[in-house]
């Protein structure tokens, strides 16, 4: 259903295809080792043959959260941050979105299943708004940033927004206020939203 010029700032395009792979994503396949004593996994190295290009990391965060919680869709903008998304303890449903105004593939999105024991983590570029869904009974997650975390440049995306329909996994999800107050893509300002480099 079209929204007149006033209330869709930019076109979002007919996701209901369950998204599309997004090639500035990455996956890396971390090597976990398992013995009796339990597992241990090297999470980042700088010399590492998977750290090529990708940017230095300022600020790691660590959240635990419990089954059914989602957190999410959160950018910053100009401020903007890449993450390096680890889920250290349980499995979660994580997300990638497009934000970037004037990208062939905005407002398209992609999912992956993180988890403790699967030695995944996932890079989200800037320009993308990222969210999970912790589908365990917990999970704890770990990413590292690229900028600091700065307030005035906070922004976010509607974690349910019907143009996006990210199917998350789990039913009666558990959202904090804010998030259940965030505007869904199309009703953001484009001076809130990242753009491709010229």
């Amino acid at each position: 259903m079209s929204q007149p010029p006033s209330e869709r700032a930019i076109p979002v395009p007919d996701n209901r295809d369950g998204g599309t792979r997004l090639p500035e994503l990455r996956v890396l396949e971390q090597n976990v080792f398992r013995d009796t004593r339990g597992t241990f996994a090297e999470l980042w190295r700088n010399d590492d043959a998977r750290a090529p290009g990708l940017p230095d990391f300022v600020q790691d965060n660590l959240a635990r959260s419990r089954r059914g919680v989602v957190r999410g869709l959160h950018f910053q903008n100009p401020r903007a941050q890449a993450k390096l998304v680890t889920a250290i303890e349980g499995e979660i449903f994580d997300v990638a979105v497009d934000v970037r105004a004037g990208s062939p593939t905005f407002g398209r999105w992609a999912a992956f299943t993180l988890s403790g024991s699967n030695g995944r983590q996932l890079y989200v570029p800037a320009g993308f708004a990222h969210g999970y869904q912790t589908v365990s009974d917990v999970s704890v997650v770990m990413y590292k940033c690229t900028d600091f975390y700065s307030p005035d440049d906070e922004r976010a995306v509607r974690w349910d927004d019907e143009d996006l329909a990210i199917p998350w996994p789990v039913r009666d999800p558990v959202v904090s206020a804010r998030d259940g107050a965030a505007r869904r893509l199309r009703e953001l300002l484009p001076e809130w939203l990242p753009s491709i480099d010229p």
